[in-house]
């Protein structure tokens, strides 16, 4: 998630052009504003991390195929991305994001920016890799490095056939200062929708914290350029211990999710004997890939009345939406 500061540049940068309203009469929900029924539940499950590896693939393939996953992103500085950039192709109809990829956090599988490190050369630790950190990069990082990345990693995809529909940001570094200006700006120029929330916040305003009037202001200035906004975010929505709690805890947030378009991050990875020696983090991605196909958390989401949708229907009805 964003630190303080990026909400501060947010502030600067977006107020003088999209006033922020606090208080007064209930807003509609952005579901309510892009065309769905007023009171709708409208949900993205979202697939981090694909092109990561062999099984962040096939794990992001089967909870799109088989799950209730709606939508996915690709780390375009990753090994793994020419498998499923040719899985994209063959399956234009999918929701493929580029997840913006500015650091390497693993201990012993590293990658390097896509621009090429003489170019951004503050992007990359001595070793020549993207730093494993997300403050490591912003203090080393110029905002015109991090927009030379970030761009490369665009025209990359577009070069391996994948049209975004979407950009978001690994581990939250597009939304530090100073870079998120550049990250807006980019999804703006381009007419690709950034993810970017600004409704109720009911789960990420705890993350947002005092600066949730600087977040709508962004969010609105997002709006008004013709790009489709969340009204929330769902970073973790699940933590237990065992694969039941983490069933309970899931069906709880739907449960209790209030009207409005959520985005819920999962990272889906079928693990093989190798994920292990990349991250520790298996069993937690391969529970969240069984529970975007859990039959039982199907039924409930159809039960409830949610909306599953995808970025690329929020563009089409943002397009259509007069406000």
């Amino acid at each position: 998630m964003a630190g303080r500061g990026s909400f501060c540049a947010v502030l600067t940068i977006f107020v003088a052009s999209a006033g922020y309203a606090g208080g007064g009469a209930e807003q509609a929900t952005y579901a309510e504003r892009l065309g769905w029924p007023r009171g709708s539940r409208v949900v993205i499950f979202h697939v981090d991390d694909a092109g990561m590896s062999y099984d962040s693939n096939i794990g992001t393939i089967r909870a799109l195929e088989k799950g209730v996953a709606t939508s996915a992103s690709v780390m375009m500085p990753c090994p793994w991305v020419p498998q499923f950039a040719a899985y994209v192709q063959e399956h234009p109809q999918i929701d493929a994001g580029v997840h913006l990829t500015l650091t390497a956090e693993w201990k012993n599988y590293r990658w390097g920016p896509v621009a090429g490190r003489s170019v951004v050369p503050g992007l990359v630790d001595p070793q020549g890799y993207l730093w494993r950190g997300v403050e490591q990069a912003v203090s080393n990082g110029s905002p015109d490095a991090f927009e030379a990345e970030i761009r490369a990693q665009l025209d990359k995809a577009l070069a391996m056939g994948i049209q975004p529909t979407h950009l978001d940001s690994h581990m939250g570094t597009c939304f530090q200062l100073p870079f998120i200006e550049r990250y807006v700006k980019l999804g703006i120029e381009k007419k690709i929708p950034v993810m970017i929330f600004g409704g109720h916040l009911q789960h990420v305003g705890g993350e947002v914290g005092a600066f949730r009037p600087m977040l709508m202001v962004l969010a609105q200035s997002v709006w008004n350029a013709g790009l489709p906004v969340l009204d929330d975010l769902v970073t973790s929505p699940t933590k237990a211990s065992d694969y039941e709690g983490r069933k309970r805890e899931l069906i709880e947030l739907l449960g209790t999710m209030k009207p409005g378009v959520t985005q819920i991050i999962v990272h889906c990875t079928a693990t093989t004997e190798v994920f292990q020696h990349i991250s520790g983090s298996g069993p937690a991605r391969q529970a969240e890939l069984n529970l975007m196909l859990d039959p039982d958390i199907r039924s409930y989401i159809k039960d409830q009345g949610i909306v599953l949708t995808t970025w690329r229907e929020l563009k089409q009805r943002r397009d259509a939406a007069k406000r």
